[in-house]
């Protein structure tokens, strides 16, 4: 998803940041229902989701959904009482299994459904959920999560649905969260005669109902998160191309407004550059079987998985502005570039909690250098991702709290991806740092994970201790501060400003000789024989400097 980017102005060479911390915002009080929504509950642990079909009827007249979930799922121990979620003001009227109806409760944004057939170790079973109601109507997508109702510039009816964070269960009653996905997904969607949806996975066909409306078919064939699950409804109009990847031919379809089809036409050849460039950095796109889509919304955009959707007005840029103030984020749609990104780090890759959001946007916010690494070189990569740095806010950590639905600091996106580049210097290898990326999206493929793999995986294929790196950027606001001074013919070092065991190695350069520090946790290191010299450290690690005592 796209991060709302505010400017903050870092200063990194004053003292102030050898004494003082950001701290950590307080989240507040937490209720039953963020535990209920955020946490694998009893009632979630007991069955794992294989499968959905969504059939569900639109209704732009009166903003309204009606229709039915079929749920299927894998028994992994007997339990009577199920967790269905939908939230307010949408209303869950039936649930049936095998034909018969069931009791259920409701508590908030939580069904509890009482399961009447015995739930047997082992068994495949299947639940209808039927539902109506008038969705949440998001008045800021994506950034405000629910549906958007609105029309196009000829007048026709447009809505689609946006749901990271809100959760799925705004729109469709689903398990909601994200720690299980279903192998894969049907849809049945119907509109207005003169509309067409568009949703996930491969186009099936569609039926043309008596009434005059229509019923659009859709099938995902891979695993699939809730929040990426979504329709789009609107008088589109089709073209596409066949991407030769690394895993042979991708199908690319675009789906646009009437009117902005030769607009389409011509700026979605980024689409093309974007596969190749994140092919030979991440490894093969995750969705073959499903193609690569990108779908226009009255919205900036969103990664929807194989639906990217798109509202960047054909402009580079994000909304005609490079976010890093280098000129190089002019040079290619950052909607385009982030979201279609999000399909290696948040579809193929997905946090199982929210609180770990950072795997899904410190990669992409990351990967936006490295595709002007791909196409304009590697020092413009470098300036891009330095040039982020100003939407730095230092206010709060980077991981949010477990188990209840709650995110962590906007810097998951710039610090998070600064993080991740000076990683990558220390790495000190070009070709060891893309395997590490491939070879996260090889070892955890289609897979739902936890910050603890990840950094697991990291620190196994690097020759340094990253854990307290993680700490540092990922679980502290702090900025770390190079301490040192000339001394006894020699220069003393360390860092300050840091979480305990931090000994992340730095390139420096004293009188513009390049040299490498290395550190013993937070004691001080000498090395000798090192004259009194400028000491500047290289410009794409974010640190503080201070010399503690002045050139002698």
């Amino acid at each position: 998803m796209i991060c709302s980017f505010k400017r903050s102005v870092l200063f990194v060479l004053l003292f102030v940041f050898i004494s003082s911390s950001v701290s950590a915002q307080q989240y507040g009080e937490f209720t039953r229902q963020d535990t209920l929504r955020g946490s694998v509950t009893p009632e979630r642990e007991w069955w794992d989701l294989t499968f959905y079909h969504l059939n569900i009827n639109t209704n732009p007249a009166d903003s309204t959904i009606d229709g039915y979930v079929m749920i299927r799922y894998d028994v992994l121990k007997p339990h009577n009482l199920m967790q269905v979620d939908l939230q307010p003001p949408m209303e869950i009227t039936r649930i049936t299994q095998d034909g018969a109806e069931l009791d259920y409760v409701r508590d908030g944004n939580a069904f509890f459904v009482s399961m009447d057939k015995k739930q047997v170790r082992g068994a495949s079973n299947e639940l209808k959920v039927y539902y109506e109601g008038s969705p949440k109507i998001s008045r800021r997508p994506p950034w405000d999560d629910g549906l958007t109702w609105t029309h196009d510039n000829n007048g026709n009816n447009l809505y689609t649905t946006t749901c990271q964070g809100g959760g799925a269960s705004i729109w469709w009653p689903c398990k909601d969260h994200m720690y299980d996905e279903p192998d894969s997904m049907r849809f049945s969607v119907t509109t207005p005669g003169n509309l067409m949806n568009v949703s996930n996975g491969r186009y099936k066909g569609v039926t043309e109902n008596p009434d005059g409306t229509k019923t659009w078919h859709w099938y995902v064939n891979n695993p699939i998160n809730n929040y990426c699950v979504n329709i789009n409804v609107g008088d589109y109009v089709h073209f596409g191309e066949v991407f030769d990847g690394e895993l042979g031919d991708l199908e690319c379809d675009y789906y646009v407004l009437r009117y902005n089809l030769d607009k389409a036409r011509a700026h979605f050849k980024q689409a093309p550059k974007m596969l190749e460039a994140f092919e030979h950095w991440f490894g093969p796109y995750p969705f073959y079987e499903d193609g690569y889509k990108l779908v226009e919304v009255p919205y900036p955009g969103m990664e929807h998985q194989s639906s990217v959707t798109y509202g960047n007005g054909y402009k580079n840029g994000f909304g005609g502005r490079d976010i890093s103030r280098t000129g190089w984020g002019n040079k290619f749609d950052f909607i385009i570039i982030h979201e279609s990104g999000h399909e290696w780090f948040a579809n193929n890759i997905t946090y199982k909690d929210i609180a770990d959001m950072w795997i899904h946007e410190s990669f992409i916010a990351y990967s936006e250098g490295l595709y002007v690494e791909y196409w304009f070189g590697k020092e413009a990569g470098f300036e891009y991702l330095r040039g982020v740095r100003s939407n730095i806010s230092n206010d709060r950590p980077i991981i949010g709290p477990y188990g209840v639905n709650k995110r962590g600091s906007g810097d998951m996106y710039q610090k998070g991806a600064t993080m991740l580049h000076m990683i990558r210097q220390v790495v000190d290898d070009d070709e060891k740092w893309r395997d590490i990326l491939r070879g996260l999206n090889e070892t955890f493929w289609h897979q739902t994970v936890t910050t603890e793999q990840i950094e697991g995986y990291m620190q196994d294929h690097t020759d340094f201790d990253l854990q307290p790196v993680f700490d540092q950027f990922l679980r502290d606001t702090r900025i770390p501060v190079l301490e040192y001074r000339f001394v006894n013919g020699g220069l003393m070092y360390r860092w300050g400003n840091t979480v305990d065991g931090f000994k992340m190695p730095v390139k420096v350069y004293l009188d513009d000789k390049e040299t490498w520090l290395s550190f013993k946790g937070n004691r001080w290191s000498f090395i000798e024989d090192i004259k009194p010299a400028r000491l500047v450290v290289d410009k794409d690690f974010y640190v503080g400097v201070l010399n503690l005592m002045g050139n002698e």
